[in-house]
């Protein structure tokens, strides 16, 4: 399954979702994952809402966004655009989060997991 990780490094996730211009995309898998690519917002000056669609549009592939921080607004309209959000609160590595990720796949994913994970092996099988 894709997972977007808002970053300014591309190391750890430091970022809040609405404000983050770059996102770096990983394909992580129970035994393996991989980075995808690094996805660039330029500079909006719309309102808040446009900011947030705009990210969720860019970011459709992913079946998470990983973030510091994640409004309310915006985790409903990246819920409404079947992405779960994930906000870590505080600065995280993007390799510990993967890790703990990929353990959740070898072991009994949440449904909306499974349901994530089989969508992503469909499209890209």
């Amino acid at each position: 399954m894709k997972i977007a990780f808002t970053t300014s490094t591309g190391v750890e996730v430091d970022l809040n979702f609405r404000t983050s211009t770059s996102f770096t995309v990983w394909d992580v898998r129970p035994d393996e994952a991989y980075y995808v690519t690094t996805v660039r917002i330029a500079d909006d000056a719309g309102c808040e809402d446009d900011r947030i669609a705009i990210r969720v549009k860019a970011l459709s592939g992913c079946s998470i966004v990983c973030a510091r921080e994640i409004s309310g607004p915006a985790a409903a309209k990246l819920a409404a655009g079947s992405i779960h959000p994930l906000k870590t609160g505080v600065a995280t590595p993007v390799e510990e989060i993967i890790g703990r990720l990929k353990n959740v796949l070898r072991g009994t994913p949440a449904p909306w997991i499974r349901k994530a994970q089989i969508g992503n092996d469909f499209v890209a099988g």
